[in-house]
């Protein structure tokens, strides 16, 4: 690998919060909406301007909150999503599907990337359920794969950052390891230093000043912080 800093991606679910990210510095979006039960899917209008955004954008498509576990009814509306992200511009998408017993569902997951057209494809983070990581590493690699999205399988990155060391050791260059959870200007060189972590996934959002009401919980990117974030991970070149 040349040297270079490592990319880092922000998790937006707004164009507008999407536009901040990019003009700060971002190097690729994950556009969701919904981030406070940990995002699901965009609606059709969102994605529609997809082509709008000038830093490559990867979708969330995840039909709705709560568990991974998927029946026919939402693997449908999944294959349509990917379709739309897909027709409207989305570099990559990000999906997960698990069995009742935690593991990843292959079969799904298969089903699904074969929808994709050649997208990019991150696996979110069904993967820090799942009982096995390292099991569940070689089946996203089986899979096609190019990233997988982790904490650690703890609460932060930077609380999982031993697992994460482990897993991009055992990854050897055939998937991408991208932390994610808890990152900051603060922490991102510790956790890039520690890991080896070629990639950083972060969310950089300020509450908003207004609140109340129906706003109560609305977040927005914080350009400040996305440019702090990149500034510090300018200064680290990847090994």
């Amino acid at each position: 690998m040349t040297e270079s800093s490592p990319l880092l991606e922000i998790c937006v679910e707004s164009f507008d919060d999407a536009m901040v990210a990019a003009r700060a510095g971002a190097d690729r979006i994950e556009y969701c909406a919904a981030l406070a039960v940990g995002g699901v899917t965009p609606s059709a209008g969102a994605m529609a301007h997809l082509r709008d955004i000038p830093v490559p954008c990867r979708v969330m498509i995840r039909p709705r909150p709560g568990d991974f576990i998927y029946g026919p009814a939402d693997m449908a509306m999944m294959k349509r999503d990917i379709a739309l992200a897909r027709d409207h511009g989305a570099e990559g998408i990000v999906i997960g599907a698990a069995t009742q017993d935690g593991r990843l569902d292959r079969d799904m997951l298969a089903d699904l990337l074969s929808v994709a057209g050649g997208l990019g494809a991150t696996l979110h983070r069904v993967f820090d359920a799942v009982p096995d990581p390292f099991d569940a590493l070689e089946g996203a690699i089986d899979l096609g794969f190019d990233r997988i999205l982790t904490s650690g399988q703890q609460p932060t990155a930077e609380q999982g950052a031993d697992m994460i060391a482990r897993l991009i050791t055992q990854a050897d260059g055939r998937i991408t390891i991208l932390p994610g959870s808890g990152i900051t200007p603060e922490n991102a060189a510790k956790l890039l230093r520690k890991t080896g972590a070629v990639e950083l996934h972060a969310s950089c959002k300020k509450a908003n000043p207004t609140g109340g009401g129906y706003a109560a919980g609305r977040v927005a990117t914080d350009g400040d912080v996305v440019r702090a974030l990149k500034a510090v991970m300018a200064e680290f070149i990847a090994p």
